[in-house]
């Protein structure tokens, strides 16, 4: 099954002329900011930043937590996606219209070719990779506090949360373990855990914070590998104290390695890890 999960390392690769032909989706309160950043020691390009803001940003005061989120090309907008959107931008406006809860997205645009670079902390053998310490340390040390200057956020790791999925799921697993202090809630979806058994020395070896909370989502329709992996993973987690109302484990049967999986999911996964009433 694992041969599979191959294609999910290019499967957030950005395709220019399919985007020609379609038309946006994105919300109105969605943005590409107009500064793109530079990440030292990873490679040349030049990354965009999507921007969701609250319904409610321009009418208020307030600070609002920060979701962190990686392929940022398929989270908000039809146009830019490579096989359809999370619509991040309709469920987050479906919470905010329902509770009055809102949030600031930060979401990052893979970098093609790199991804693989981009989202792997270890090297894979076959596919090389290895440079995920590198891009979650930018995410810490520059675009946090790029963010946090120039919008009104809560600060603090309570209020932050960083999730992805599939290769994007592995990063801000390892992201959360890395940093607790600065990413309180993670969501890892579809993980691919299989890249490196590193993962669980690495998991093995941390200090786990045990205020953070981890929610684990992988389908059934993804394949045994992929569930055995997530089961193993909350475990260990289990194993190493961390009590059962900071760690969730999903496993919907009929869930697929798609982003339409990781779209019905999604309101779910907020709400769990932002304890929406």
């Amino acid at each position: 099954m694992r041969t599979f999960f191959i294609f999910s390392l290019i499967l957030f690769l950005p395709l220019a002329v399919e985007a020609q032909e379609k038309l946006s989706t994105k919300a109105d309160n969605v943005t590409v900011l107009k500064k793109q950043f530079k990440i030292e020691g990873l490679n040349n390009n030049s990354y965009k930043i999507w921007l969701y803001l609250p319904p409610n940003y321009k009418t208020t005061s307030k600070n609002f937590p920060v979701i962190y989120m990686t392929d940022a090309q398929n989270l908000f907008d039809n146009a830019t996606s490579y096989a359809g959107e999370w619509n991040v931008d309709e469920h987050l406006n479906e919470i905010y219209a329902k509770t009055k809860k809102g949030f600031i997205v930060v979401g990052i645009e893979n970098g093609g070719e790199e991804r693989i670079n981009e989202y792997t902390p270890w090297k894979h053998t076959k596919y090389g990779g290895g440079k995920g310490a590198t891009y979650i340390n930018w995410i810490v040390n520059t675009l946090k506090p790029y963010i946090d200057a120039n919008y009104r956020t809560k600060t603090n790791a309570k209020n932050t949360a960083l999730i992805g999925s599939s290769l994007g799921g592995l990063i801000s697993y390892y992201g959360g373990l890395k940093h607790p202090n600065v990413f309180g809630k993670i969501g890892a979806l579809s993980t691919s855990f299989w890249f490196s058994n590193q993962v669980y020395t690495f998991t093995e070896k941390a200090n786990l914070c045990k205020k953070q909370k981890r929610y684990l989502l992988v389908g059934g329709k993804e394949g045994s590998d992929m569930v055995a992996d997530s089961k193993k993973m909350y475990k260990k987690l289990i194993g190493k104290g961390i009590q059962k109302n900071k760690i969730h484990l999903k496993i919907n049967p009929e869930g697929e390695h798609n982003e339409a999986f990781w779209s019905s999911e999604f309101k779910e996964v907020i709400t769990w890890l932002f304890n929406i009433k």
